[in-house]
C-alpha cells in the first residue's frame, strides 16, 4: 500500500458513523487532494460534487450518489478497484467500475481516445442498467456544462487542453452518449444536456 493510500484509508477510517455519502465525499476529496481540472485551477473534487448533485436530481439512490462522487477514484488516482469495494461495497464499486476507462497506460492517450470513448458508449448501449446510465449522464452533463463555460470565454482554444483535439470528435461523442441515455430524455438533466450539446457543436 502506498503512502498516498494509507492517507485516504487514514480518512475514510476517522468518517467512520458518518453518512454514506459525507464517507464518499471524504474519501473522494482524499484521493483527488492537489489536482485540478484540465486547463484551469478549479479543484478537480468540483466535479465529482456536482456530478453527484445531479444523480441526487433524479434519484435518491444513496448509493449511486454516493458512487457518483466517487466515479474517477479508481480512472484517476491511486485508488484500485478492490479497495473502493473494500471501503464502500460491491454494489458501489460496481457502478465506479463502470464509468472508469480502461486507459492503457502503455500507450499514448491520444491514440486511444476513440476506442476508450467507443468502449464508454457500447457499455451504455448494451449492457448499463437505468442507474449506471443516471450516473453517466450526470457525470457527461456536468462536463458539458464546464465545456459550454469554456467555449464561452476561451473559443476554440479549448480544446487544445484535451488529447483529441478535433472539435466535432468531442461532439461526435457526447451525442452518442445522448442517444445511449435517451431513457432518461423526460428528466431536466438530459433535456439539459441535449441543449447543451446543440449549442456547442450543433449550432452555427
Amino acid at each position: 500500500m502506498t503512502m498516498e493510500m494509507s492517507k485516504i484509508l487514514g480518512c475514510v477510517q476517522s468518517a467512520e458513523g458518518l453518512p454514506l455519502f459525507e464517507r464518499a465525499a471524504i474519501f473522494a476529496a482524499a484521493a483527488h487532494s492537489g489536482t485540478t481540472r484540465k486547463g484551469n485551477r478549479i479543484p478537480y473534487l468540483a466535479h465529482p460534487v456536482e456530478t453527484a448533485a445531479i444523480v441526487a436530481e433524479m434519484t435518491d439512490d444513496q448509493e449511486l450518489i454516493a458512487a457518483a462522487v466517487l466515479h474517477d477514484v479508481v480512472e484517476d488516482t491511486e485508488v484500485t478497484l478492490s479497495e473502493l469495494r473494500s471501503c464502500f461495497g460491491e454494489r458501489i464499486a460496481f457502478y465506479v467500475c463502470g464509468e472508469t476507462e480502461d486507459k492503457r497506460p502503455e500507450l499514448p492517450p491520444e491514440s486511444t481516445w476513440l476506442v476508450r470513448k467507443q468502449e464508454t458508449i457500447e457499455f451504455l448501449r448494451s449492457r448499463a442498467d437505468r442507474a449506471a446510465k443516471i450516473l453517466a449522464l450526470a457525470d457527461k452533463l456536468s462536463n458539458m456544462r464546464s465545456v459550454a463555460r469554456d467555449v464561452q470565454s476561451i473559443g476554440d482554444r479549448l480544446w487544445e487542453r484535451f488529447h483529441q483535439k478535433d472539435r466535432s470528435m468531442h461532439g461526435w461523442m457526447y451525442r452518442q452518449v445522448a442517444e445511449a441515455v435517451r431513457e432518461l430524455q423526460d428528466y431536466p438533466a438530459w433535456k439539459e444536456y441535449d441543449r447543451l450539446i446543440r449549442s456547442v457543436f450543433e449550432e452555427s
